[in-house]
Order: C-alpha cells, then structure tokens, then sequence
C-alpha cells in the first residue's frame, strides 16, 4: 500500500521555479518533479509545462516514462518556437513508476531520486552536471558536489534543441516491504546528507513526518545563506 507526502517552498527567492504532481492508489503510483532553470527565465513556465505533460502522458501510457521525456521534450521546444524564447523554458526533471511491487524511474538533470531498504540508501540518480561529470573523472569526490563551484553547471535539460533529450531511466526493480523513496530538487538536496536522510527516516512512521524532520536540517543548515527554492517527494511502499 503506497502512501505519499510532497513539499515545496521559494527558499530566499522571488518565485518558485520548482513543479511536482503525482497520482496514487493502493499499490501503483505515478511521481514527477522538476525544477526549471531560472538563469534562464520562465522556469516555472517550463517546470510546470514538464509535471502536467507527464501527467497527461501516464493517464494515457502508464509505465511509459521515456513518452513522458520525449512528451515533454516536444513541448518545450514547440513552446519556444511559438514565443521565439530559445533561452527560455528549460527544466530538469525526475519522474518514477510504481506497480504491484515494483519500481523505475528516469531523471535529466540534476534533480534526484533516492531509493532507501530497510532504512539505508542503496542508490541515488547520479547528476548530469560538470560536477558529476568531475567525479566520474577521479577529480573530486561525491562528497564534493554539495559545495563545488560548477554544481550548478548542468550538462543536460529539458528544453535544448535535441531530436531527443539525453534523459536517463532504471531498469525495473522489485521492492521490499517498507522501502522508500525520495524525489527532489537540487535545492533539496544541497543542505541535508546522505546520513541524515538514513537518520530521519529510520524514525519517521510516515512519509509527512520523514518530509518535515529532513525538512527542518535543511532549514537549520541554510539559516544564513541565499537558499534556493526546495521540492520534494516522499513515496512509502
């Protein structure tokens, strides 16, 4: 039985350039948050062109993630064309599918998902940036991504004019009982580790109560700082 819990809030910013929807019942769910580029303007134009387009896309076509980034994909660029933006609308995107016991999920970006058993973290998506791209090279490591200057350089968008987006999606995999996910944008994930995640969700009964204890380290570490807008959602099977 799926239960679900969804946050998101400006931060220290005028607007919050961040977009998340979901749909679930009883053992199946579909998830989808994004976060639009705001150096570029119209972010929460292109985020939340991107959510209500894979919510359309998983009504007709469940299960069907790649349709959702190339969906999504086709609408932006068509959107840009229209209103002659090109350096407008661009969005990352994380998105997952639920059924009966298992799970995938696609992401572009730097928006991540975080898939915990029994408490502890067996993988997160990896970031599609110069940072990440720095790790994977032996320069820094994963640790370093939080604070590193060219985090926010981003290799990969929604919104570039590509016959297909370089989007990333999991093979399907069975779940465990009590497993747990979480959806997030950058601006999420930037100010609570890995750790703390472990920690807050071995003693959180529901996905509400997860949200708000990670919820409030973000706070307390961001006190002080120009934090980003944060988004993020908390899935229980």
């Amino acid at each position: 039985m799926l239960t679900c819990a969804a946050l998101t809030f400006k931060g220290n910013r005028e607007i919050n350039e961040d977009s998340l929807d979901y749909a679930y019942e009883a053992d199946t769910g579909f998830f989808v948050l994004a976060d639009g580029l705001g150096g570029h303007g119209h972010g929460e134009i292109a985020s939340g062109i991107v959510t209500d387009v894979s919510m359309k896309h998983h009504a007709a076509s469940p299960g069907d993630l790649d349709g959702c980034f190339i969906e999504s994909q086709a609408r932006l660029i068509d959107e840009q064309r229209k209103n002659n933006a090109w350096d407008d609308l661009k969005t990352t995107m994380v998105c997952m599918y639920i059924r009966e016991g298992k799970a995938k999920w696609g992401h572009i970006g730097d928006s991540r998902l975080y898939y915990f058993s029994e408490g502890k973290l067996i993988k997160h998506t990896f970031d599609h940036s110069v940072a990440q791209l720095l790790v994977s090279m032996g320069e820094i490591k994963g640790k370093d991504i939080r604070g590193h200057e060219d985090r926010n350089r981003l290799l990969r968008v929604l919104g570039v004019d590509l016959d297909i987006p370089k989007y990333e999606t999991e093979e399907l995999i069975e779940l465990g009982e009590g497993d747990a996910f979480l959806l997030c944008s950058d601006g999420f994930w930037e100010w609570i580790l890995e750790r703390d995640m472990e920690k807050t969700l071995k003693k959180s009964e529901t996905p509400d109560q997860w949200l708000e204890m990670m919820e409030s380290v973000i706070l307390k570490k961001g006190s002080g700082f120009s934090m980003d807008n944060y988004s993020a959602i908390a899935v229980f099977t």
